[in-house]
C-alpha cells in the first residue's frame, strides 16, 4: 500500500461560487468590508461547504494524547507521568479545554494515541494507542514509517466518524510531555530553519533548561540528517498524537470541514499534513498566535493570519476552542443579516 492510497485525497477549494458569495456578503446592510476578518471567514466557510448558508454543525475538538521518548533527555521540567494524569483530568472535566469547549458549545473527544502509562477504561476515552510512547529520537527514530502511517490513518478515522455524524467544524488539540521538542524538530526540518529559531520553553523551562533542550535537539537533528521526506521526518521526530493530528487534518479537508488550527504543536502537525496534501491549507482557519517561541515563524512560513493573539501557550486545543464563537458570528451574519434590498435600506450607490 502506498502512502497516497492509504490517506484521503483532498481537492483544492472549489472557487465556482466565489463571485456569488462575495456579492451576497457585499450587499448586506453594512459598508463593504466593514466586518473585516469575519467577512473572509464567512466566505471561506461557504466555499468549503459549497453553500450560501454555511452552518456550524456539531463542532468537535479532538485532543490526542501520547508520550515521547525524548523526555528521557530532560527536555521538559515535568515528568512523563503528567501526560496520563492530564488525560484523566480531561476525562474528569477539570482542564482548560473542558471549560473552553463548554463555553464554545463544542463536543470534546479525548484520544489515547500512545500514552506510556496504562489508562483505565473510560466512557469518554477513545483508546487506540499505537504503542506506549515513542522511542527516544536522540538515539533512534521515534517511530517506524509503518507506525507513523498507522497513526495518521487512526486520526483520519476519528474525523471520518464525526463527519458521518454531521460535523462541519473541527479542531485538534494535544497533550504529551516533551511534545514541544518533537514539534521544534519537525519545524526545523520541514521549514528549513535553524533549531534555535524553533525551540521554546515549553511547559516552563528556565534558562539552563532551555539551553540544554536546544543542545539535545540540535544533536538529534544532526544524528538524523537523512530524514528529509515528510513521512520520514514525522517518523523520526514526531509523536503518535502529532501523527494522528496530521492524518486528521487530511481527513477533515477531504470531508470539507472548516479546520481550526491551534498552537505550536498543532501547527507542526499541520506542516506534515501540508507536505503530503498541500490542498489542506484551503480548509484551515488559524485560531491564534501562540506565545511559544517559533509559532509566529511557523505562521509566517504558512502566510497565515491568526484570529486571536492572547499570549496562550497551553495547547490542548484551547486557542482553537476560543475561536469557535468567531466562526459562529461569521455564519450568523451571512445567514441572518438583511440585504439592502430586502431591508429597504438605500445602498450607497442608489440614486
Amino acid at each position: 500500500m502506498t502512502l497516497a492510497s492509504s490517506l484521503p485525497a483532498v481537492e483544492p477549494l472549489d472557487q465556482t461560487m466565489r463571485a456569488e458569495l462575495q456579492h451576497l456578503i457585499d450587499t448586506k446592510t453594512k459598508p463593504p468590508g466593514s466586518l473585516g476578518r469575519l467577512e473572509a471567514l464567512a466566505l471561506q466557510m461557504a466555499l468549503i461547504q459549497r453553500t450560501t448558508h454555511p452552518g456550524i454543525e456539531r463542532p468537535v475538538m479532538i485532543v490526542f494524547a501520547a508520550d515521547h521518548g525524548i523526555a528521557a533527555q530532560g527536555v521538559s521540567p515535568y515528568p512523563q507521568a503528567v501526560t496520563a494524569q492530564m488525560v484523566l483530568n480531561f476525562l474528569a472535566g477539570g482542564a482548560a479545554i473542558n471549560a473552553f469547549s463548554g463555553v464554545a458549545g463544542v463536543t470534546l473527544e479525548v484520544v489515547n494515541a500512545g500514552v506510556a502509562t496504562p489508562l483505565p477504561v473510560a466512557a469518554h476515552l477513545i483508546d487506540i494507542p499505537i504503542a506506549r510512547g515513542t522511542r527516544n529520537f536522540a538515539h533512534e527514530p521515534a517511530m517506524t514509517r509503518d507506525e507513523a502511517l498507522r497513526a495518521m490513518q487512526a486520526g483520519a478515522a476519528r474525523v471520518q466518524h464525526h463527519a458521518a455524524l454531521g460535523t462541519t467544524v473541527i479542531g485538534f488539540g494535544e497533550m504529551g510531555i516533551a511534545n514541544t521538542s518533537a514539534a521544534a524538530c519537525l519545524m526545523s526540518r520541514l521549514c528549513t530553519l535553524p533549531i534555535d529559531a524553533c525551540v521554546g520553553r515549553g511547559t516552563g523551562l528556565d534558562d539552563a533548561g532551555l539551553a540544554k533542550k536546544r543542545d539535545v535537539l540540535a544533536a538529534a537533528l544532526e544524528h538524523h540528517t537523512n530524514a528529509t521526506e515528510p513521512l520520514d521526518v514525522l517518523a523520526t521526530f514526531g509523536g503518535f498524537e502529532i501523527a494522528m493530528m496530521a492524518g486528521a487534518y487530511i481527513a477533515a479537508a477531504q470531508a470539507r470541514m472548516t479546520i481550526l488550527v491551534d498552537g505550536f504543536i498543532a501547527t507542526a502537525a499541520l506542516l506534515v499534513a501540508l507536505a503530503l496534501a498541500p490542498a489542506v491549507r484551503d480548509y484551515c482557519v488559524f485560531a491564534h498566535a501562540s506565545n511559544e517561541t517559533g509559532h509566529r515563524l511557523m505562521l509566517d512560513h504558512l502566510h497565515a493570519e491568526p484570529l486571536l493573539a492572547l499570549d496562550l501557550r497551553l495547547g490542548e486545543g484551547t486557542g482553537a476552542a476560543l475561536a469557535v464563537p468567531l466562526l459562529r458570528a461569521a455564519a450568523a451574519f451571512i445567514n441572518e443579516m438583511a440585504s439592502f434590498e430586502s431591508a429597504g435600506v438605500a445602498n450607497r450607490d442608489a440614486s
